[in-house]
């Protein structure tokens, strides 16, 4: 997933201190958005609290999206799409278009405040796919990190460190 370099690159930024705060942030909002917004369509009640917390989800994905793509820059120098994260960063486009879907929505009056409701909730539902795609490369590249360490140690390199590139979209091969 990384070269040696962009392994270094990744461990000095403090972006990714940055992503490393606002990725359990986000999903702490996430949670407590989605109950918000299923006690309004379960009940009715709650729309302008349950619009707030859409509203803070939103804020803080464009926030996490602008410092990700920061990050990307700095560690693998391109803003977004790099092979390792190519996926994430398709659904993490999604997500942020279904997000201003609802934010476009609700500022212009489009539809019935369920129907806007209901926007949100397929971008909560696309977020998840690219929450589980996250957690899963947090665990390729810890396992890397491991699998490197050990090789290091005994004087051989990782086959991802001795032929980087040639996985497309982080797939191993």
């Amino acid at each position: 997933m990384y070269t040696p370099e962009q392994r270094a690159r990744r461990d000095a930024t403090p972006w990714t201190l940055v992503q490393a705060i606002l990725a359990p942030l986000q999903f702490l909002v996430f949670l407590i958005s989605l109950s918000l917004v299923a006690y309004y369509l379960t009940t009715g009640k709650g729309y302008e609290v349950a619009t707030a917390s859409i509203l803070i989800k939103t804020f803080l994905l464009y926030t996490i999206m602008i410092t990700g793509s920061i990050w990307e820059k700095v560690v693998f120098d391109e803003w977004l799409f790099v092979e390792a994260f190519f996926w994430e960063d398709v659904f993490s486009m999604l997500v942020l278009a279904l997000q201003t879907l609802y934010v476009v929505a609700l500022l212009k009056g489009w539809w019935t405040p369920e129907q806007q409701v209901y926007i949100a909730v397929a971008a909560y539902g696309t977020y998840l796919v690219n929450a589980a795609q996250f957690l899963w490369k947090l665990r390729v590249a810890r396992l890397e990190g491991k699998k490197n360490e050990a090789g290091s140690q005994s004087g051989q390199m990782s086959p991802s460190m001795t032929a980087p590139g040639t996985n497309w979209a982080g797939q191993q091969s």
